[in-house]
């Protein structure tokens, strides 16, 4: 972990020899940006379970948001004064990028709670500190929304304050839930009494009532949708969202109807894509890319596409930028945060699967046309492909008729295929299909 820390402070460029954590605030401000942070009425639940380890041992609590800016921090007057000099004070930011390995930017950049002893920090200002801190998730926006750390000179804080520590995180985390529960039940009785149509989301995009059959999962991905736009749902449905006393509702709008996106990706042709009352070929990376999405319906993040794209040389700012460009051309069919499609999807391979799963020869054998994007060099895509043209194959091998064969020996796989032309072969010699067959044989 500290190895992989290293690595990722040095590529942001953080400097051993820097003395000090940046100053980001305008501490004039910070009462205010206290204030409004959610943390905020936890502190002294903080304070309670951790200050008196603090208080007692030399040590100093720290309080950060999600980005690892201080908020609050408390300790005795001797180590807060050693703690200015590095900037463990109000408004200095301690992520990973602005000071390298410590154990608040180690524990938000890893997500869990971690210990940084004395020279496992990068910056040499820091081998006479050792750190104990754990992230704070909402349980609301499922955001890390900040750190509890306790710090303290590397001799005197032991390895099992990270314990402590996590369990500090874990107790403002159950706070925050609680709280969040009696909020959704306040939204929740106020739209029963109202009794208007739609699904009551929170102010986070969480779904609290009006979805008995969990269609829409746990959460509804705003983005940036904003009150009175429209919105395409992962059933293809189009509701409208419009704000509800704290949160939002879903208004169900059933004069709107959600295009389809059409995708006929098998073959030799061309990649074609339609959408709404537009056919558009596609390139062959924006055919891709729609293809994986469609094989993965509940989304990839930019990082997850890169690998199914070009394996381990992949680069997600590549993908970022196509999938901007593809946006361009079919808007909301897109979502982000994952990328995902948001449209009702026909496409020639996902009903081949159907087929396949069905065992309905006939119907795969005028759905096959041939292998799936036969150009791309995905992994991904090269192992869909494979699996696709081996289990068509071997349907038609075992239940396909005459004319089922011939279909499939006109494909790009079929015409060569010695199995499949000697089955033809044999077919009665005033049969043209047999004459064709015996010809490709002999070549």
């Amino acid at each position: 972990m500290i190895t992989a820390s290293w690595r990722r402070s040095l590529d942001a460029g953080i400097d051993p020899e820097a003395t000090s954590a940046p100053l980001v605030w305008d501490l004039s401000h910070i009462e205010d940006i206290r204030r409004a942070h959610p943390l905020q009425p936890l502190l002294p639940l903080l304070a309670q379970t951790l200050s008196g380890l603090a208080d007692g041992t030399g040590h100093i609590m720290i309080v950060t948001d999600g980005d690892g800016r201080v908020l609050w921090r408390e300790g005795g007057r001797t180590i807060l004064r050693h703690a200015d000099r590095v900037g463990l004070a109000d408004g200095h930011q301690w992520a990973e990028r602005s000071v390298g390995t410590n154990g608040i930017g180690t524990a938000l950049a890893t997500g869990r709670p971690t210990h940084v002893y004395s020279e496992e920090h990068l910056m040499r200002v820091l081998h006479v500190w050792s750190c104990s801190a754990a992230p704070i998730t909402d349980p609301d926006s499922g955001r890390v929304i900040g750190c509890v750390d306790v710090s303290g000179t590397a001799r005197s804080l032991h390895p099992a304050t990270v314990a402590l520590v996590a369990a500090a995180a874990k107790l403002a985390e159950s706070q925050l839930a609680l709280r969040m529960h009696e909020r959704d039940q306040h939204l929740r009785r106020h739209f029963e009494s109202v009794r208007r149509p739609g699904i009551l989301l929170s102010p986070t995009g969480r779904v609290i009532s009006g979805d008995p059959s969990g269609s829409l999962g746990e959460r509804v991905h705003l983005g940036v949708h904003f009150p009175g736009q429209r919105m395409i749902l992962r059933d293809g449905t189009v509701a409208l969202l419009e704000p509800f006393s704290e949160g939002f509702l879903l208004r169900p709008s059933p004069s709107a109807t959600a295009s389809t996106l059409t995708l006929r990706f098998l073959g030799e042709g061309m990649p074609k894509a339609s959408f709404g009352d537009r056919e558009r070929p596609l390139s062959l990376r924006h055919a891709e890319i729609l293809a994986l999405l469609a094989l993965h319906p509940h989304g990839l993040t930019a990082e997850q596409l890169s690998f199914h794209l070009y394996g381990d040389d992949g680069n997600p700012v590549t993908i970022r930028a196509e999938i901007h460009r593809l946006r361009a051309q079919l808007g909301d069919a897109i979502a982000a945060k994952p990328y995902r499609l948001t449209c009702p999807i026909e496409a020639d391979f996902l009903e081949l699967r159907r087929h396949l799963s069905a065992g309905d020869s006939d119907a795969l054998a005028r759905a096959y046309t041939g292998p799936l994007l036969l150009r791309s060099e995905s992994p991904e895509l090269r192992r869909e492909r494979d699996e696709l043209e081996a289990q068509v194959r071997a349907c038609l091998l075992r239940h396909g008729c005459a004319g089922d064969l011939w279909a499939y020996a006109q494909t790009a796989n079929g015409r060569e295929d010695y199995e499949v032309l000697e089955r033809l072969a044999a077919l009665p010699a005033t049969d043209p299909r047999a004459a064709a067959a015996r010809a490709r044989l002999c070549f």
